[in-house]
C-alpha cells in the first residue's frame, strides 16, 4: 500500500471497493457495486453471493495452508490450545451441523454469552456458515442485560458456559443464563460449553452440552452461498439514553472492508503472530479478531483472562512466549499499564518480536501514545491509532503503516475509499483548529444496515441531523489540523461550556494524563451557578502516588498551564477506578450523573457496575 491509494480511491470509490472485494472468494459476482436508492438503507455488491466462513477458513485449507496455525489460545489458569486452519475447519463444520440439528437456520438469531474461548470463535463462524445471525454478549454482563438482548433479538438459541475464569476465580455463568431466558418463548435450546466443571442447574429438553451435540457431528460441511446483503450479526450499543440498539451488519460489504482494512492497517504478513486484546463480544473483536485476521489467513493469539492474572506482566509473558508481532489494544489498558509501572508490566521480558502496535476504543492521549511507543514498542514500532464505531463496522480514520506520518494523539486521516469532515451545527466545514462535529460524508461498505426491528431509529439516530447532505453523524467532536489530520475530542455530550468557553473532556484528560503522577482521568462538567459548568476531574494515580491536597493543587495548576486558566478544574477527586465499558471507554455520562446528584442511568455495559457505587459515595463525602 502506497500514498497513491488515497488519490486512486478518491477518484473512483466504487472501483476501489470493487477491487478490495475481489480479494475475497465470491460464488457469484455482484451486479452492482453500490445502490443508494433507499439511503440510508444502502446495498453493496448486490447480487453477489459468498460464504463468510469459507472466506475465513476453507479457502486457506484448500490453498494448501491447512497446517498453518490459526489460533493460539491462552486460558487464564495457564492452559492453552493451538488450532490450525484445518482443525478450525473441522470444528466449524461440526458446529454448523450441530446448530442445524438444534433447529437453527438461516435468519435465526443465536445469542452467544461466552468468554474468550476457541468455541466462541467456532460458533461465530458456524453461524456465518449456515446463515444464522449471531449476537455476542460480554460474559460479565448481568442476567438483566443478557435478557434484554435475547428478548429483543427473539433469539432461538443461547450459547453459554457452566462458568468462567475471572481474576483467578471461577465465576458461575449458567444461573445468569437461566434467568435471562426464563419465560422467553423464542428460545428453544441453551447450548452449554463445559469450561470450569462447575455443577449447574439443568432443564431437560432445553439445555444441551456442547460436547454431547457438537463432538459427534460429521467433520465435513458444505457451506451454502448467501447474497451479499444477508445479515451476519447484531451488535448492541451500550445505549447512553434509552434502550440499547441492535446494530445490523451484513455479509458482503462488511467482510470486504473488514478484510481489507485489517490487511492495510496492520500490514498483515504470512509469518505474523497477531494479537487483538478485545473481548470477543466487542465489535473490535468481530472485525479485527475474527473476520479480519482469519479472512487474511493470519495466526493470532486469543487470551481468556484479565491482564493482571496471575501477574501484571501477563501480557508481556504472552507476547514473549508466542513472538507476537502486532499488538492491538485499548488506550485504557495502556493507561492502566502506566499506572502499574513499566517494570511491573513489561520489564525484563523480550518484546523484540513486536513490529507494530495498534490502539482502539477512544482517543489515545499523546502521553499514553508516547509511553506505548517507547515502553512496549521499544521506540521502533509505529502506533496505528484507529477511529471507528460499532455502526461503521470497520476502521474509518487510521494511518497506513509506512505510508502515513504519525502524530501522537491523532488517528491521522480517513483511509483510502473513506471520507470524513468536521463541520459546525449548520454543516459548514470547520477551519483547522476549530472544534466541530465529525461526520462521514460518503457511504462505505461496512456501514450498518439498520437497527434491529426499528428502522426509523436508525435514520433518526445517525442521519437526521444532516439529512439534506446525506451525512452520517458520528456523535463525536473533533478538529482537524493544518495537515488535515483528525483529532478526536470525545462524544459531543462530553463538551463542556465553562463561562462561554467550549472545552472537551479529551483535551482536559490528556492534560491530566501528561502529568507524571496521573494514569487515567475522567473529566466532566458539573452544574455551577456562576460559570454554567465547572470542571470536575476524577483521576487514577500512577504507582504509589499519594492522594492529598498537595497533589490536587499540583494537578489543578498543571491543567491551567497546559490549556489555560479557564480549564483549571474546580475539583480533582482521586479514585481507584473509573466507570468503563468492557471496550475501555470511560462512561462520562455516569460521572455527570454523580456530579449532578442524579441516580446513575444504565450501567449494564460497565466492567464493574459495583465500583460506581463506591465512586458516588466518595464524591458525596469528599
Amino acid at each position: 500500500m502506497t500514498e497513491e491509494a488515497y488519490a486512486r480511491a478518491a477518484a473512483d470509490p466504487e472501483a476501489f471497493w470493487a477491487e478490495q472485494a475481489r480479494r475475497l472468494e465470491w460464488t457469484r459476482p455482484w451486479d452492482t457495486v453500490y445502490d443508494g436508492r433507499d439511503f440510508p438503507f444502502v446495498r453493496w455488491f448486490s447480487g453477489g453471493e459468498l460464504n463468510v466462513a469459507r472466506n475465513c477458513v476453507d479457502r486457506h485449507v484448500e490453498a494448501g495452508r491447512g497446517d498453518k496455525v490459526a489460533l493460539l489460545w491462552e486460558g487464564e489458569p495457564g492452559d492453552s490450545r493451538t488450532v490450525t486452519y484445518a482443525q478450525l475447519q473441522v470444528e466449524v463444520s461440526r458446529c454448523a451441523h450441530a446448530l442445524t440439528e438444534l433447529g437453527v437456520g438461516r435468519g435465526d438469531v443465536v445469542v452467544v454469552y461466552l468468554p474468550v474461548l476457541v468455541e466462541t470463535v467456532v460458533v461465530m463462524l458456524a453461524c456465518a456458515r449456515i446463515g444464522a445471525i449471531h449476537s455476542m454478549v460480554f460474559g460479565g454482563f448481568s442476567a438483566e442485560a443478557l435478557r434484554f438482548r435475547v428478548a429483543d433479538a427473539r433469539a432461538k438459541l443461547l450459547v453459554t458456559t457452566d462458568g468462567q475464569h475471572r481474576r483467578g476465580k471461577v465465576v458461575p455463568v449458567k444461573a445468569s443464563a437461566d434467568a435471562a431466558v426464563e419465560g422467553i418463548e423464542s428460545v428453544e435450546h441453551v447450548l452449554v460449553v463445559r469450561r470450569t466443571g462447575s455443577d449447574v442447574a439443568w432443564t431437560d429438553g432445553r439445555d444441551v452440552w456442547w460436547h454431547d451435540v457438537v463432538d459427534h457431528q460429521p467433520v465435513e460441511h458444505t457451506a451454502p452461498a448467501f447474497e451479499a446483503e444477508t445479515p451476519l450479526f447484531l451488535i448492541y450499543t451500550s445505549g447512553t439514553t434509552g434502550k440499547p440498539k441492535g446494530i445490523v451488519h451484513t455479509m458482503g460489504g462488511y467482510l470486504t472492508q473488514t478484510s481489507w482494512t485489517a490487511w492495510a492497517c496492520f500490514d498483515h504478513k504470512p509469518d505474523d503472530v497477531y494479537w487483538c486484546t478485545a473481548d470477543l463480544a466487542w465489535v473490535t473483536a468481530h472485525t479485527y479478531e475474527v473476520y479480519g485476521p482469519l479472512s487474511n489467513g493470519v495466526t493470532q493469539v486469543l487470551y481468556e483472562g484479565t491482564p493482571d492474572t496471575p501477574r501484571r506482566s501477563r501480557h508481556a509473558e504472552i507476547i514473549a512466549k508466542h513472538g507476537v508481532t502486532v499488538y492491538y489494544t485499548a488506550p485504557t489498558l495502556v493507561r492502566t499499564f502506566m499506572k502499574w509501572g513499566e517494570q511491573e508490566t513489561f520489564g525484563g521480558h523480550d518484546l523484540s518480536s513486536l513490529r507494530l502496535l495498534g490502539s482502539v476504543g477512544e482517543a489515545i492521549n499523546p502521553e499514553a501514545w508516547r509511553w506505548f511507543h517507547r515502553v512496549v514498542g521499544g521506540g521502533r514500532c509505529p502506533v496505528v491509532d484507529t477511529w471507528w464505531q460499532s455502526e461503521t463496522g470497520a476502521a474509518v480514520v487510521a494511518p497506513l503503516p509506512g505510508v502515513t506520518a504519525l502524530k501522537p494523539g491523532s488517528a491521522t486521516r480517513a483511509l483510502p475509499g473513506l471520507s470524513v469532515r468536521v463541520v459546525d451545527e449548520s454543516g459548514r466545514d470547520c477551519d483547522p483548529g476549530e472544534g466541530g462535529l465529525l461526520v462521514i460524508d460518503r457511504p462505505w461498505p461496512a456501514m450498518a444496515r439498520g437497527v434491529w426491528g426499528d428502522p426509523e431509529r436508525f435514520r433518526s439516530s445517525y442521519f437526521a441531523k444532516f439529512a439534506a447532505q446525506g451525512w452520517y453523524t458520528a456523535g463525536d467532536g473533533a478538529r482537524t489540523d493544518a495537515d488535515g489530520y483528525v483529532w478526536l475530542q470525545g462524544r459531543v455530550d462530553d463538551v463542556m461550556n465553562i463561562s462561554g468557553h467550549r472545552l472537551s473532556s479529551i483535551e482536559l484528560e490528556s492534560a491530566l494524563v501528561s502529568h507524571p503522577r496521573v494514569a487515567e482521568a475522567g473529566v466532566v462538567g458539573a452544574p455551577d451557578a456562576t460559570t454554567g459548568q465547572a470542571v470536575v476531574a476524577f483521576v487514577v494515580t500512577r504507582g504509589e502516588a499519594v492522594a492529598g491536597e498537595d497533589l490536587v493543587a499540583e494537578l489543578r495548576a498543571h491543567v491551567a498551564r497546559e490549556i489555560g486558566p479557564v480549564a483549571r478544574p474546580q475539583e480533582v477527586i482521586v479514585v481507584e477506578e473509573l466507570p468503563k465499558t468492557r471496550s475501555g471507554k470511560i462512561v462520562r455520562r455516569l460521572l455527570l450523573d454523580i456530579t449532578a446528584g442524579r441516580e446513575p442511568g444504565d450501567t449494564t455495559s460497565l466492567v464493574d457496575p459495583d465500583a460506581l457505587v463506591g465512586l458516588a459515595e466518595q464524591f458525596r463525602t469528599r
